[in-house]
């Protein structure tokens, strides 16, 4: 039952994931909202001379608009993507992808039909050329210009319903860090409105697929940068840890000598700069994170909120909570009991799978845990280790299937 429903909510992220291609960002493609370029090696739109895909009108659930979200046709994220694009290139077989120019994840070869096992592991089980490459290959993709997407600066009705474009170049792997923030960003309401409690990746069913297709996602965009189709993104078991294991210059960054907020000189990330966590700046304009850069990454591991969250997970809350037997419970969110998906988000305890809104645990502990610019929901992506954490995340979700 598990199965079904994370990989059924899967792959109905595939056009939710907020990516915007460059080759459909024109006037005529966003007043006439179709999305269907052509894939490169035979011309066609979608590449359907090659029988890859063809140009479709999307299909959306009729579905009217939950409690928690009260308005329509205020946010552009609503019934995604239709906003932007009501057509785009939907892919047959094994491709997938903007023009199906590439293959769906466990895929490779000319024609997508070769399997490919690609396994994760633990950041300290990789030699230190291995470790090196990883952490070099996100070097890389913080100074490379994604080749393929942009991200808006503006809403669709700042740009005049796509009459007058508004978007930006981003680097590879800030593109993902505005996705992130994208899909949990408030929701601007026009005036001085906003409203706050929407988030479309987290406190709900979604959390685990979405951040799962977050991690293949880039993934994929790292193979394709390095030409490195083995590569995958380690993780990092962090149970029973008492402090951040990874957190040292030979890994993920030590603490600043004279200020306990800074990464090391001495590590791969202390010149990050980072986006989209300026919140209640962007509120205020109603506008968007438009990827300009903000400050240097924050880090201050176990300096924390220490009655909210007093521990690191343990082996033991990871064994309660791979031991419940419903992925979601009947509420549907972060009040949700006995719910596998709440209590590995870390809204319920790990010790009795009730909700309880005094605690964050399991997963939102880390966040918390590192005190910094992994704290902030929207912004959290901007630190590396979010990666190690949620690969181990999305491992515990394997194991309980």
């Amino acid at each position: 039952m598990f199965l079904a429903v994370l990989y059924g909510l899967l792959w109905s992220f595939q056009t939710s994931a907020g990516y915007f291609p460059r080759v459909c960002v024109s006037p005529k493609n966003l007043m006439e909202k179709e999305c269907c370029p052509p894939w490169e090696d035979d011309g066609s739109p979608c590449g359907q001379l090659s029988g890859r895909g063809s140009c479709q009108n999307i299909l959306l659930s009729s579905a009217p608009p939950g409690p928690q979200f009260p308005f329509t046709g205020v946010d552009d994220r609503e019934s995604w993507p239709s906003v932007f694009y009501n057509r785009t290139c939907q892919c047959t077989g094994n491709f997938m992808g903007f023009n199906c120019g590439s293959c769906k994840f466990g895929f490779g070869g000319p024609d997508c039909t070769e399997r490919r096992l690609l396994v994760r592991r633990n950041i300290f089980d990789l030699s230190v050329p291995e470790k090196d490459k990883f952490l070099a290959y996100l070097t890389l993709a913080k100074h490379t210009t994604s080749p393929d997407y942009v991200i808006p600066t503006g809403t669709y009705s700042q740009m005049n319903n796509g009459s007058t474009p508004m978007f930006n170049d981003i680097n590879v792997y800030d593109l993902f860090v505005w996705t992130h923030y994208y899909v949990s960003r408030d929701a601007l309401l026009g005036g001085s409105e906003i409203w706050r409690d929407i988030d479309f990746a987290h406190e709900a069913p979604g959390f685990l697929p979405w951040h799962r297709l977050f991690l293949l996602l880039l993934e994929q965009e790292l193979q394709k940068m390095t030409g490195d189709e083995n590569f995958t993104i380690p993780y990092w078991d962090w149970r029973d840890a008492e402090n951040c294991d990874v957190c040292t210059d030979e890994y993920m960054g030590g603490r600043h000598p004279a200020n306990p907020n800074l990464l090391s000189p001495a590590s791969f990330f202390s010149s990050w700069q980072i986006i989209c966590s300026r919140l209640e700046e962007y509120n205020s304009r109603q506008a968007l994170c438009d990827g300009t850069p903000e400050g240097p990454l924050l880090r201050n591991p176990g300096n924390h909120d220490k009655a909210r969250t007093p521990r690191l997970p343990t082996s033991a809350d990871v064994e309660f909570c791979l031991n419940l037997t419903q992925y979601e419970s009947d509420s549907m969110d972060k009040a949700a009991n006995f719910s596998f998906r709440n209590t590995l988000e870390g809204f319920a305890s790990p010790r009795t799978g009730i909700a309880d809104a005094s605690q964050s645990s399991m997963h939102n502990a880390l966040h918390i845990f590192m005190n910094g610019t992994m704290s902030q929901v929207q912004g959290s992506a901007n630190d590396p280790v979010f990666l190690l954490h949620h690969a181990f995340v999305d491992r515990l979700v394997d194991i309980s299937l």
